[in-house]
């Protein structure tokens, strides 16, 4: 019989934790972030430009809960495209990875208007049940019962990790948020991750805890001014070392380790600054070349629309990409398609079927989303 019981919180923030050793991997942190931001600042247009950093970001957080849909598994659902032989566990993946997608981009105009708090917060987990996995849970709301983490399948006494009595949840909640909202902590980073860790701490819902202590990362940053768009994703490194990142956690609440947790966590940062320039900086760089390859190749004044709904929809059917160029008719925009592939520029994913349309792949953002050669 397992005698773990449910975690009771120490002090938060920890007072006993010490900055000096970290002074170097601090700086290098924000200066990544700084650098990263000096590339979002010079977009010409970003929500075109960052949408393929954000659908992978939604893949990778919700992967490393267990879901199993590839980049271009979601490029596909997002397109109309049905899939032959895909079982309901494949489509409930997709699904939980679009409402990830529809909780950032929620959240990113809606940190424009009020700050980040514990309502803000449930406003996006209510987003990321709705209508799949763990809807029969509380949408929106704090959990009123005891959770735990472990196996899949697996029951209380086989738990790895047993998180605070729901009784004690709203007091620690009521520190955590008063820290979320402080201005006087010496590094906002080391700041996040703190909160980042005493959420997963607290697991205060009963499902989506890990994907919405993600979705926080970006839109702290941006409401503490680190960053000029909520665009800075982590899931990318995480993932990579879901292992360290589940183990450093546990070592908070076994040893109260914070320094190891917050080593690993400006880790991540300072890597995934390196993953995020080197990819937006390749989108950048596409998106320059693609306009004149574009032009020249349409002849066409929906030359650059044809270039915006790409990188919007990388995999794309002919009534959405009539839809987002705003091309007036079915056989202009045809012709702007036929064009493209004439000049080896997308590709023809899956020809038209009856009275289902054709799809299209630009498959160089889809090369430079799944790299993963940088650190």
């Amino acid at each position: 019989m397992n005698k773990i019981k449910p975690y009771i919180p120490l002090e938060f923030p920890p007072k006993g934790l010490k900055l000096e050793p970290f002074i170097r991997k601090i700086g290098e942190s924000n200066r990544g972030i700084a650098l990263f931001d000096g590339i979002l600042v010079g977009l010409p247009n970003p929500d075109i430009l960052l949408a393929p950093l954000m659908t992978n970001e939604a893949v990778l957080s919700s992967r490393i809960e267990g879901t199993q849909a590839t980049f271009e598994d979601v490029l596909q659902e997002e397109a109309g495209i049905i899939s032959k032989g895909i079982s309901d566990t494949q489509r409930n993946d997709r699904k939980e990875v679009l409402n990830y997608k529809k909780a950032l981009l929620s959240g990113a105009e809606e940190i424009k208007r009020r700050p980040l708090s514990l309502s803000f917060i449930k406003g996006l987990h209510k987003i990321l049940l709705t209508g799949v996995r763990g809807e029969n849970r509380l949408l929106g709301e704090f959990r009123k019962t005891q959770n735990w983490i472990g196996s899949p399948g697996s029951s209380i006494e086989n738990a790895r990790y047993i998180p605070p009595d729901p009784i004690i949840l709203p007091e620690h909640l009521e520190y955590w948020e008063r820290f979320l909202k402080s201005d006087d902590y010496p590094d906002k980073i080391v700041q996040l991750g703190l909160l980042h860790a005493q959420f997963e701490i607290l697991h205060p819902f009963e499902d989506g805890n890990g994907r919405v202590g993600r979705l926080i990362i970006p839109l702290f940053l941006y409401w503490k001014g680190l960053i000029s768009r909520p665009s800075f994703y982590l899931s990318e490194y995480l993932e990579k070392n879901r292992t360290e990142y589940y183990d450093r956690l546990l070592m908070i609440t076994k040893n109260n380790d914070w320094s190891g947790w917050v080593d690993f966590f400006l880790t991540a940062v300072i890597q995934q600054a390196k993953i995020n320039i080197d990819k937006a900086q390749k989108l950048l760089n596409l998106y320059n070349e693609m306009k004149d390859r574009f032009i020249q190749a349409t002849k066409s004044r929906y030359a650059i629309p044809a270039l915006d709904a790409f990188f919007r929809q990388p995999i794309i059917n002919t009534a959405n990409f009539i839809q987002i160029t705003g091309i007036p008719n079915r056989i202009t925009a045809n012709n702007v398609l036929k064009s493209l592939i004439e000049a080896g520029l997308i590709s023809l994913y899956k020809p038209s079927e009856g009275r289902k349309s054709a799809e299209y792949a630009f498959n160089s953002i889809i090369d430079i989303i799944k790299s993963r050669d940088v650190y």
